[in-house]
């Protein structure tokens, strides 16, 4: 216990030093804060009086600065008005030097700088529009307007310089070999790939494009389109009239047109080639033959180039002016076609009045080509005005009338051709009539649609109603219209001959040159649509002429019958009255084989088979009674000269015989 009493007051000292000394390090610590703050409050006060004197002399700055900014601002503002007054006063005096800026390059005109002429017409129009706006009493705007007016005059002037310098006719061996690029697959010469008719350089093409487009849009001019149409109406017209001279010139000398064959589209034919043309009498119409392959030609060559005038004139001339001015193009070539044509109908009406019937033959070519052509037409020719479109539908029209004005005189003059004596054959052969009629209705074979149609459209109804059948049913009634008043015409011509036989020749002659005919051109089937027995009626028809003839050898034969023949037993003798009989015999039948023989030996029958069949009935039928009758003879005594009456053996009747019907025995 007294232990813990010493200790006590020993811990409380340290606890009291310990306090001691922390306070001693705390008032330390304080004492070293005043020192700081004091130093702190030294500094702000410093910093305060330093921020005050900045801010009073900042005052005093902006006092300063701001006059002298506003005053800037001002001076700027200025300079930018000063920039801009001179620049418009340079833009406006520009103005006033355009015209004599580009007065020369204008008068030199376009040719070889388009672009930079179409630059100073662009500053000229600029400077119209500035005095217009702003000072139209200057003078200065009558000046760039005359420049102006100038500018385009001579725009105008390069516009038709380009066309009329390298506008030209298109070659015709490139028009010729443009058709033939449209030959089908089934045609014989290969295809070529289609030829560009290309009517202007390339470059030239774009500086004309240029031109219109400007003149389009700024000039206000519609001047250009009527050049444009009356310079390519002029190549359009020449490049079809060179072809012809080509096609004449070629066909005249060699028959070689061009190469590859000119053909063209139809659709009614599968092989589109042109139209065959009549196979005319030989010698008679050249000229004309050449001329309607000539207009053939250049129907096809006209759709063609009319196409390509169309394409061409899309680029240049403005859209809604496009198909007035392509009216006015082609008219000049088209009128010239369609006068062309009417020609062609008006020589056919001559030859109608001269009974040529073998020259109207000319129509039938050129109206189906112009029928197959006629929806190229149509479709070319779309939009143009409807006294355009209307010229082919009517020349189309007077060719079918004219045409079948032909086909019913020619029937007509069949029928009525006159019996002439001299104007028959002496030999009986088939008659120029016969043979004409023939050949005019195998050439009508080539034509028939053609023909069919023409006789459909003088019927009265409608003729958009008619069919295939029905026109060829009409043509086949036509036909053997043609044929039943040959066949008249033929049997009363006949009766001119005084010999009976010789005219029953004429018409066996004449009917089997009409049957062959029929059989080898193939006019038999279209003859056959209507008359079923046409065929077998002409057989029997030229039966009937064989009897007849055989009928003028009765006057030989008939000397050799038993008629008046005397009975007599072998060796006995005869009476005078009895062997003048037998006299008479020999002598009719040798005078009248003589004389037939001397006669009809120089008749005609040009058919071999026809001969040699006449001649073997003939024969047979003479040779056997004769065989018979000198049978008869062989025991009678009736003279004592047998050979001077017995002058031909069986053998040398035969022989005599098959000497009938030729003039070179």
């Amino acid at each position: 216990m007294g232990l813990g009493s010493r200790m006590v007051p020993t811990e409380d000292s340290a606890r009291k030093r310990e306090i001691e000394d922390k306070l001693k390090q705390e008032q330390e610590t304080l004492s070293f804060i005043r020192e700081n703050l004091e130093k702190s409050d030294q500094l702000t006060k410093g910093m305060v009086s330093i921020l005050s004197s900045f801010e009073s002399r900042l005052m005093q700055l902006e006092n300063s600065i701001i006059p002298v900014h506003k005053q800037t601002e001002n001076l700027q503002r200025l300079q930018e008005n000063v920039d801009k007054t001179l620049s418009c006063m340079d833009h406006v005096i520009g103005y006033y030097h355009v015209a004599k800026d580009t007065d020369r390059i204008i008068r030199e005109g376009p040719t070889g700088r388009l672009d930079e002429y179409l630059s100073c017409i662009a500053k000229i129009q600029k400077a119209v529009e500035y005095f217009q706006d702003n000072n139209p009493d200057s003078p200065e705007l009558n000046t760039v307007k005359s420049l102006f007016e100038k500018g385009k005059e001579l725009l105008e002037a390069e516009f038709r310089s380009l066309l009329t310098r390298y506008s030209k006719p298109v070659p015709p061996i490139l028009i010729l070999d443009a058709l033939g690029a449209e030959l089908g697959p089934d045609d014989e010469l290969d295809v070529q790939e289609d030829v560009v008719l290309e009517h202007l350089p390339e470059a030239v093409l774009q500086d004309i494009i240029c031109i219109s487009g400007w003149l389009t849009e700024y000039g206000r001019n519609q001047d250009f389109m009527n050049v444009y149409y009356q310079i390519r109406s002029s190549q359009l017209d020449r490049s079809i009239k060179g072809l012809k001279d080509h096609f004449r010139k070629n066909s005249a000398s060699s028959g070689a047109l061009y190469s590859p064959a000119v053909q063209t589209k139809r659709k009614e034919t599968p092989t589109k080639k042109l139209p065959k043309r009549p196979v005319y009498i030989p010698g008679k119409d050249e000229v004309l033959d050449i001329e309607i392959d000539s207009y053939i030609h250049c129907i096809s060559a006209f759709v063609k180039l009319a196409q390509s005038e169309y394409a061409l004139l899309t680029e240049i001339i403005p859209e809604h002016h496009q198909k007035k001015t392509f009216d006015s193009l082609i008219q000049e070539a088209l009128d010239s076609l369609m006068l062309e044509g009417e020609g062609v109908v008006a020589a056919a009406r001559r030859a109608i009045f001269r009974h040529d019937y073998s020259a109207v033959l000319s129509i039938f070519p050129v109206l189906r080509h112009l029928k197959n052509n006629k929806g190229d037409f149509d479709n070319t020719l779309q939009g143009t005005a409807a006294s355009t479109k209307n010229k082919l539908p009517a020349l189309i029209t007077s060719m079918e009338t004219i045409g079948a004005k032909a086909l019913e005189e020619f029937a007509d003059s069949i029928k009525n051709d006159p019996d002439k004596e001299y104007n028959m054959p002496k030999d009986g052969t088939v008659h120029e009539l016969t043979s004409n009629a023939i050949l005019f209705l195998q050439q009508l074979l080539d034509f028939h649609e053609t023909a069919g149609a023409m006789l459909a459209s003088q019927e009265s109804s409608s003729s958009s109603s008619y069919t295939s059948d029905f026109n060829k049913r009409l043509l086949s009634s036509y036909i053997c219209k043609v044929l039943g008043n040959l066949q008249l015409n033929l049997l009363s011509k006949s009766k001119v001959y005084e010999d009976q036989a010789l005219s029953a020749i004429f018409l066996h002659n004449n009917y089997n040159y009409i049957l062959k005919s029929l059989e080898k051109s193939e006019l038999i089937q279209l003859v056959t649509v209507t008359q079923k027995r046409a065929e077998n009626s002409y057989r029997e028809l030229i039966e009937q002429q064989i009897l007849t003839y055989q009928r003028s050898w009765l006057k030989v034969t008939e000397h050799l019958t038993d008629k008046n023949m005397p009975v007599s037993q072998p060796g006995a003798k005869l009476k005078d009255k009895e062997r003048q009989v037998v006299k008479d015999k020999f002598k009719g039948f040798n005078e009248g084989l003589e004389e037939l023989c001397r006669t009809q030996k120089f008749w005609a029958v040009p058919d071999k088979d026809q001969r040699d069949f006449i001649r073997r009935e003939q024969k047979r039928a003479v040779s056997e009674a004769y065989r018979n009758f000198l049978h008869r003879c062989a025991n009678i005594s009736f003279t004592k000269n047998p050979e001077k009456y017995h002058k031909y053996r069986p053998e040398e009747v035969e022989e005599m015989i098959d000497r009938l019907f030729d003039t070179s025995a």
